[in-house]
């Protein structure tokens, strides 16, 4: 079908389709808001963050209709185009609205950027596929290379509406900190809703039904201009990765070789959503041309007939897969395939509708295609047997199965056996029963909820993944040392960063020598930081570490009296023998701990001459108490980790966890973006150390910052974000499998489709 003969008109319906999505949503948004906040509300956490969620759902509760109201005027405005594209009325400009003023740019304006980033953000981790769908029909119609970075279909312009109503409704920063998960979360299910019912209304009214971006991909022979609506990213990949070697003298073209072989490979796992989205296309291209009617977009209603068929087939599978009598045996593969297809061809005969038999035998293939799967394990085999008539149920009432990757039935396999296809032979028994039991209960849900549809499975699929967190973190022998290690790891460059931007602030307009300021900084907060791990951050030692450092302050400050100068002679040998085993402490070697005990020594020493003004003694009071109040003040925002502060904690080598820093290749911001998108439990090859094994990835840290990855034998990697994509860049570390195992389940049924098309009428 082609586009409108008016397709600005149809964009602008588009744009307000999508905002009248969201203005009817909202009501039930802002619902699950305050629910949310209720649980929060109610479960353990430490004293001074229970206490600011409590108040946050009380503020929540008490000004949710403001909010509600807020929210509906603004995106009613948008609607209008009432609103400037930059986000109208609200007050705190953007960063970007800033920068041609060429000033300071006050706290409250970062503040807001930076949530207004993370809500777009957190939206953008589920809505990646349907906005970029989104994005290709709307630019298409427009015929632009590009939305505009304040379209009102991009997040962050989102985002910034759904905050500037909770600022204008009187809601404060604190109280959304407090809730970011739940907004995060239900906004994020918004904005989903919105872009999937604003394709589907696209899709509907001719505009590309069908998108493939492959073409669109510029090729790193391609001397032309970039071609439109590919991002920078992929761009980077398919044209500069090759040059990356191209300057490193002897064997440049090896490399350049090398890194262009690697680049062919990366760029397709990086363009797997578009393939498989292809291979969808033409499943959904080869049955319309055989069954009439059949339209992928729209939902059908199930004769009464099929659906009593179905649950008469799904009772005898549970009995026969699931009894606990001895005297019943669970059949095998083989048999279990066999009694399937016996019992599609008596469903096949209840229905005389052509799509209803058509459905009834894609699913029949796509689950002999899984169930046929070499690498998953037998015992959990059976469990995705079962799951073949829930899914047969919803594939009849919602086509759209058939025509997107992310419905959440298709979705829930292919997460569960990513999380299991990664054992062989020799490691099936590292699975562990916890994993097998999950994937159990979750099969028994979708079973008991038989009417519930796509809801269901994307209930079990949100649980599947906290499950997953879950046992990494706590029950999997395999990873949870080493998950523990390495969130110790993350805390302590955490709290470093945050001890010296808070040290920082307090040393602003205290006169203290350069020397000591540098220690306090590059040193201490370290120091601070391990010891609040190693302790607790109100621990004696660690108060004993924040005494040493208001000593030290104290020290270094100007002495114009010989009592003075008298009190530190007898104070440094106990405040240098505390330095010194803070350093210890935080792995410093000897040596440098001589230089930096020497470098004090200076600072020291020129303090007993310095003319400035000595700290005053209630001065010196209140940095004293600020330091025993340090964690009350550290700043509740999210920093970037630097590789070269992922150090020595408890020694990583003997305690089972590696932490990688060196190897791999430069990698581009496209692998850089596929390191971020690895999801928890996915199988990866890697090759690190001379070892070449299976590792899963079974932690992620802050913004992705940090990635564990763990072996079958209980090895445990650390990855940081840019090692990682180096090494996903050099091919050291290879996915297990490039396609979903319901994808290469479509390829396997379309392969029999092609050969023999008559079998979906039949």
């Amino acid at each position: 079908m082609a586009i409108s003969a008016d397709p600005k008109a149809l964009a602008a319906q588009a744009r307000k389709t999508f905002l009248n999505v969201l203005l009817y949503g909202a009501s039930n948004a802002l619902a699950a808001v305050e629910e949310g906040a209720r649980t929060l509300a109610t479960q353990a956490a430490p004293p001074d963050l229970l206490l600011r969620r409590r108040d946050a759902w009380s503020d929540v509760q008490r000004l949710r209709g403001k909010w509600q109201q807020e929210l509906s005027e603004r995106l009613q405005r948008r609607m209008a185009g009432q609103l400037a594209d930059s986000g109208g009325s609200s007050k705190p400009a953007g960063l970007a609205q800033r920068g041609a003023e060429l000033s300071l740019v006050d706290d409250a304006t970062i503040e807001h950027e930076i949530l207004s980033s993370r809500l777009a953000l957190a939206v953008m981790d589920q809505a990646a596929t349907e906005f970029t769908d989104l994005r290709s029909r709307m630019t298409a119609m427009e015929r632009r290379d590009e939305l505009s970075s304040t379209d009102v279909l991009r997040p962050h312009t989102v985002a910034r509406e759904v905050l500037d109503a909770w600022l204008a409704c009187g809601l404060s920063i604190e109280a959304w900190r407090a809730l970011q998960p739940v907004l995060h979360d239900e906004f994020g299910h918004l904005v989903v809703l919105g872009y999937h019912e604003t394709n589907k209304w696209l899709i509907a009214h001719g505009v590309l039904p069908e998108i493939d971006l492959r073409p669109l991909i510029r090729r790193a022979r391609d001397t032309g201009n970039p071609a439109p609506g590919v991002s920078s990213a992929v761009q980077s990949l398919a044209g500069g990765a090759a040059s990356v070697h191209v300057h490193s003298g002897p064997g440049s073209l090896r490399h350049v070789n090398d890194e262009t072989r690697l680049m062919t490979r990366a760029s397709a796992l990086l363009r797997a959503s578009e393939q498989a989205q292809a291979v969808l296309g033409r499943l959904n291209r080869l049955v319309g041309r055989q069954v009439p009617d059949f339209e992928a977009t729209t939902t059908h209603h199930a004769s009464p007939q099929l659906m009593a068929a179905i649950a008469d087939v799904e009772r005898e599978v549970r009995q026969r897969t699931g009894s606990t009598r001895p005297d019943l045996v669970i059949p095998s593969t083989p048999v279990l395939l066999d009694e399937l297809n016996e019992k599609k061809q008596a469903l096949k005969r209840t229905t005389s509708s052509p799509i209803e038999r058509a459905t009834i035998e894609i699913v029949a293939l796509l689950f002999q295609s899984i169930l046929t799967e070499e690498r998953l394990p037998a015992s959990v085999r059976v469990w995705f047997a079962r799951l073949q008539m829930p899914v047969l149920r919803v594939a009849i009432a919602e086509p759209d199965f058939f025509a997107t990757i992310d419905h959440p039935a298709r979705k829930l396999i292919d997460r569960m056996g990513a999380c299991v296809m990664g054992f062989d032979a020799s490691t099936a028994g590292a699975m562990g029963d916890a994993l097998e039991k999950e994937i159990k209960r979750v099969v028994q849900v979708v079973e008991a909820y038989p009417d519930t549809g796509r809801r269901v499975f994307q209930t079990v699929l949100v649980e599947f993944e906290k499950f997953l967190e879950h046992y990494f973190t706590k029950e999997n022998e395999s990873s949870r040392k080493g998950v523990s290690l390495a969130q110790q790891v993350e805390q302590r460059e955490i709290l470093t960063i945050q001890y010296t931007i808070e040290l920082r602030k307090m040393l602003n307009e205290v006169p203290v020598q350069d020397g000591v300021r540098e220690f306090l900084f590059q040193i201490w907060a370290d120091v601070l930081a391990m010891t609040a791990v190693k302790t607790g951050q109100q621990s004696e030692q660690t108060k004993a570490m924040k005494r040493a450092a208001a000593d030290l302050i104290w020290s270094a400050s100007a002495k114009v009296s010989r009592e003075e100068r008298a009190e530190v002679i007898r104070r440094l040998p106990p405040l240098l023998k505390t330095l010194r085993d803070g350093m210890a402490s935080a792995g410093v070697p000897p040596d440098k701990q001589e230089e930096h005990i020497q470098a004090l020594n200076n600072s020291l020493a020129a303090a007993f001459t310095a003319k400035a003004a000595a700290i005053p003694s209630e001065r010196l009071d209140e940095l004293m108490m600020r330091l025993e109040t340090l964690e009350e003040l550290l700043p509740d925002t999210e920093v970037e980790i630097d590789e070269s502060m992922v150090v020595d904690l408890s020694g990583h080598e003997t305690t089972g966890l590696e932490v990688v820093t060196e190897g791999g290749s430069m990698p581009s911001p496209a692998m850089v973006a596929w390191a971020r998108g690895i999801q928890v439990g996915s199988w990866f090859k890697l090759d690190y150390r001379g070892r070449s094994e299976a590792v899963q990835l079974a932690w992620q840290g802050l913004r992705k910052q940090l990635s564990l990855f763990v072996s079958p034998t209980g090895r445990c990697i650390l990855f940081q974000q840019h090692r990682l994509a180096a090494f996903l860049q050099a091919g050291l570390m290879v996915p297990a499998e490039e396609e979903a195992l319901t994808v290469r389940a479509t390829r396997s049924a379309l392969a029999k489709l092609d050969a023999d098309p008559s079998r979906l009428l039949n």
